[in-house]
């Protein structure tokens, strides 16, 4: 479980990442996505430690995810505003809205489905 929620969440990241520079049609796609994408994949690296070090709550839990996401949106505007990055509002907001969406949904839906399967008998809970 462990190791698919990182890589999920280093995915979500790297699309993150992605999108935004396509939106913004800009170039030197690889590169640029890298670029973008660093200061939050730091975020996410201390979000994971958090919860690991805490061993609470889980890091593959909703409320793992929350930790997650807050400390991938901080520290990656942190960042971002100490290397010279782009921190307007409306990035932030949309990064804010996005990293949400993605970090803490995934677990959402997750946990949606095993309750799911345990209530029809599929999973002891």
């Amino acid at each position: 479980m462990l190791p698919l929620a990182l890589l999920a969440d280093v995915v979500l990241i790297i699309v993150f990442a992605a999108i935004g520079r396509r939106t913004h049609e800009e170039a030197n796609a690889l590169l640029g996505v890298l670029d973008t994408a660093w200061p939050f994949l730091v975020g996410l690296a201390v979000g994971w430690v958090i919860c690991l070090a805490a061993r609470r709550p889980a890091p593959w839990t909703a409320p793992g995810g929350i930790v997650i996401w807050v400390a991938t949106v901080a520290v990656g505007m942190a960042l971002r505003q100490a290397t010279g990055g782009g921190t307007a509002l409306a990035f932030i907001i949309v990064a804010t809205c996005f990293n949400l969406a993605t970090l803490v949904g995934w677990r959402l839906l997750g946990a949606v489905a095993l309750r799911k399967q345990a209530t029809h008998g599929k999973i002891q809970p």
